[in-house]
């Protein structure tokens, strides 16, 4: 795993540097998540297998930092990458972002549309209100769930997801709680708006459980292509990773912005 140190906030961002061929696969995770834990096991599927892979934990989750002067808002967090990207001086990118990450990437291609060779996302947030784990979250006072709010989500939810369970347990419960907070505000400019805007070809994916999905119709009509994952509901990368792995692989290819 490798750390850079940011300037804004003060903080190191550790990610793995998965080396391959091709456009770097740059892939970002959901609430209380960690890609560092979400998608190793992707890279080992012949959709994505031997390309070059960047797993990066947002700050207050997985392996990177958890300051406490930080907002953890999509923006936020897409600001934060922004400096790294260009540390590394990256170029030619390709995006994923999955749930909140997907607001994340959806943010941070709005930033950078010169280096973001193509963007998927998996069902993320394009509008305000935030989704079920979010608005659970953000139902808490930020000192009640600090305390004991960020536990008690857990053990509810540790018998359906246990593998969001235990990345949820080492996030930084000040910062699910503000990112939940944050995607339950939205941006002054939709993530639905700046998908629509984005100059490079674009993908959302869509697991069959979470369906039926208005979306599905609305995406394809402005432009935007998508993807349906089998036997998958919103935990993709766990439900069928090896579906997952082929529908990124799939939005990545030259046509894939054929709607």
């Amino acid at each position: 795993m490798k750390s850079h140190t940011l300037t804004e906030p003060a903080a190191y961002l550790r990610h793995h540097d998965i080396p391959g061929h091709g456009a770097p696969l740059l892939m970002l995770h959901g609430l209380g998540c960690a890609s560092s834990f979400d998608y190793p096991r992707l890279l080992a599927e012949p959709g994505l297998a031997g390309r070059r892979a960047l797993l990066v934990d947002l700050l207050g989750h997985g392996f990177s930092d958890k300051p406490e002067d930080f907002s953890y808002t999509p923006r936020a967090q897409a600001q934060a990458l922004a400096q790294w990207i260009e540390h590394l001086d990256l170029r030619g990118l390709d995006l994923f972002g999955h749930s909140m990450g997907g607001s994340v990437a959806i943010e941070l291609a709005t930033l950078l549309p010169d280096r973001v060779r193509r963007l998927a996302v998996a069902e993320p947030n394009l509008g305000n209100g935030g989704g079920t784990y979010s608005r659970a979250i953000a139902a808490w006072s930020e000192a009640d769930y600090v305390a004991r709010g960020h536990k008690e989500s857990i053990q509810a939810f540790r018998a359906d997801n246990p593998n969001w369970a235990g990345s949820m347990a080492v996030a930084s419960p000040l910062a699910v709680h503000h990112a939940a907070k944050g995607l339950i505000q939205g941006s002054p400019i939709s993530w639905r708006d700046q998908l629509l805007a984005s100059p490079m070809p674009r993908c959302v994916i869509f697991g069959e459980r979470s369906l039926p999905d208005s979306d599905t119709e609305w995406l394809p009509r402005h432009g935007i292509a998508t993807r349906i994952v089998a036997n998958a509901g919103h935990s993709l990368a766990w439900d069928n990773p090896a579906g997952l792995a082929a529908a990124i692989a799939s939005a990545l290819e030259t046509n894939a912005w054929r709607p």
